[in-house]
């Protein structure tokens, strides 16, 4: 897979977490308490502006899902191993309402291919 393109969101910023597969795995499916290895594209939900990206770095990263934010816990459970899945997760589901991170109070898209799980 290439690294995604996300298109800039209509209207306002959806207060539940939004979870749309792109493209439908048909590998071993993730599960709460899997470590699962993947690419990600992440962008404000407002600005449209990528803050984080493992494209950008050249290399995929491996964690396990209870160590990710609440909206890739509820999120990524259920995806099999070649999908790609974007996720549009509000802030009490990403970095919290407000607080001393940069992305608190921001909703928060994110394009996720799963390379693997263990």
């Amino acid at each position: 897979m290439t690294k995604p393109e996300i298109e800039f969101p209509d209207g306002p910023a959806p207060a539940e977490l939004q979870i749309v597969d792109v493209v439908e795995g048909t590998g071993e499916e993730a599960l709460a308490s899997s470590t699962v290895d993947v690419h990600y594209l992440g962008v404000e939900y407002d600005s449209g502006e990528e803050f984080d990206s493992s494209w950008s770095r050249g290399e995929s990263i491996n964690f396990p899902l209870r160590a990710l934010i609440q909206g890739w816990q509820v999120g990524i459970p259920g995806m099999k191993v070649g999908g790609r899945r974007k996720l549009v997760v509000p802030p009490a589901q990403a970095y919290g309402v407000s607080g001393g991170h940069p992305l608190s109070g921001k909703t928060l898209i994110f394009v996720i291919d799963l390379l693997g799980v263990s």
